[in-house]
């Protein structure tokens, strides 16, 4: 199944808020009526609102980067997924590899967020990926397999049907060494397959699975012609709008 590309950026820590504000701004203005393409941004938690309401209308989407599993309580610094919906947002990422291995993040709290967003109807992008050492030991099927298998733990299949999912190799992660479009592929029709085995072919076919590491400018078109590539997960090239553009158009134009 053909699938318009869907592309987001990935601020991550980074844009002031005159920054983020222009940004939005001048990426509004060059996106106006381009069509063929999905896009989404993620700024950081304390300019999500300006950049919600300086994006309403614009098809732009806009991200959160992580949510807290419960709702609310005293989780001091925590965000929880009812306050990220309320502002705005439509989606948000969920056990990015930063999470992950920075944060100590497990399978099981994964799967909690998940729970979470789908209970507050925020899509979440479950971010999944194997380390440099376990693809040089060949465990990249195994690792890829357990984070998609704990990630979706009891999760209906009506919620299925909104995931969207990010293969993001580890080792590939802001490292500058990018997954060739043939590894990627083969990656993406290994979640394809597995979801397709649990929960059927029609939502297999239909799943968005996007692509993330070390994506710029010169490597998304030919990521892009891959069959199961249907997006990309940008990061440092998300952070000058003019990069983040182009890697649309790329994208959409491959």
């Amino acid at each position: 199944m053909i699938k318009v590309p869907f592309i987001i950026g990935n601020w991550k820590m980074n844009l002031s808020f005159t920054e983020a504000v222009e940004y939005v701004k001048v990426l509004r203005n060059k996106l106006n009526g381009s069509g063929k393409t999905l896009c989404g941004i993620c700024p950081s938690y304390v300019f999500l609102k300006e950049v919600c309401d300086s994006l309403k209308g614009s098809g732009v989407s806009v991200v959160a980067q992580n949510i807290h599993s419960e709702i609310r309580g005293a989780y001091t610094g925590e965000v929880s997924a009812a306050m990220i919906k309320e502002v705005g947002c439509s989606y948000t990422l969920i056990g990015h590899s930063e999470r992950r291995h920075v944060f100590g993040e497990t399978d099981s709290f994964v799967n909690a967020k998940m729970k979470t967003a789908f209970s507050v109807d925020l899509t979440p992008i479950l971010c999944i990926g194997e380390k440099l050492d376990e693809r040089t030991d060949g465990k990249t099927e195994s690792v890829v397999r357990q984070q998609l298998k704990e990630g979706l733990r009891e999760i209906g299949i009506d919620q299925i049907k909104k995931l969207v999912i990010a293969y993001e190799p580890v080792w590939a992660i802001g490292t500058g060494k990018t997954a060739s479009p043939e590894q990627a592929n083969e990656v993406h029709l290994f979640i394809r397959n597995t979801i397709k085995k649990d929960y059927g072919e029609t939502i297999a076919n239909d799943l968005y699975i996007l692509y993330g590491g070390s994506v710029n400018p010169d490597n998304a078109r030919e990521l892009m012609m891959q069959p199961e590539v249907n997006g990309l997960l940008v990061g440092g090239a998300s952070l000058k709008v003019e990069s983040f553009v182009e890697i649309i158009d790329r994208a959409k134009n491959q």
